[in-house]
């Protein structure tokens, strides 16, 4: 699931498995394991992130080989993550 921060300010997310910062409008790609994480699910009720879109297969595969530590972190693809705020 990729995920964006949807404040002002900087967002800090302490999940069981990862800490994440976001800067103001940052996205980042989160696992299946993750989107369930209580401390995301906080964040997204009080909407200090808000969802953007779903992850595709390939995507969760990169993301899952990169938490593992056998690969590079999964980029933002510019022209497909377009949320309703971008227009």
């Amino acid at each position: 699931m990729w995920i964006k921060n949807s404040h002002t300010k900087p967002v800090e997310i302490e999940m069981a498995n990862r800490t994440v910062q976001l800067d103001p409008g940052e996205k980042l790609l989160l696992s299946a394991e993750e989107v369930r994480d209580t401390t995301l699910r906080a964040n997204l009720q009080v909407r200090a992130v808000s969802i953007v879109r779903p992850s595709t297969d390939e995507e969760e595969e990169a993301l899952t080989e990169h938490l593992r530590g056998g690969g590079p972190p999964v980029e933002v693809p510019p022209d497909r993550l377009q949320d309703a705020t971008e227009g």
